[in-house]
């Protein structure tokens, strides 16, 4: 682990945190005896990464359960009746729709 005294880090910002990113951290010392270490966090990704659905439904099916989950929605919110969900049992009942990791 590479340490820098806190005047060296002052002066060479950059280039510690560049470092701490390839060795994984560096140390900084203070005169007084005090130390610190700075690493780079690790990204936590994006929660929109989900894992994919493996199917072989066309892609017209596909289409067609998305706009009918969203008419679906809509009469459900407006009051009218509970979601259908046909097209979906259909699918699963031909066993077209099976979840992957």
């Amino acid at each position: 682990m590479t340490v820098y005294s806190y005047s060296e880090a002052r002066q060479q910002l950059a280039e510690l945190l560049d470092r701490a990113r390839r060795e994984g951290q560096v140390e900084i010392r203070r005169r007084d005896g005090q130390s610190f270490v700075v690493r780079p966090t690790e990204s936590g990704g994006s929660p929109l990464d989900v894992p994919g659905v493996e199917t072989s439904l066309s892609r017209g099916e596909v289409v067609a359960l998305v706009r009918e989950s969203r008419r679906s929605t809509e009469r459900f919110l407006n009051g009218k009746a509970g979601p259908s969900y046909r097209l979906l049992s259909t699918a699963k009942r031909r066993g077209r729709l099976n979840r992957s990791r």
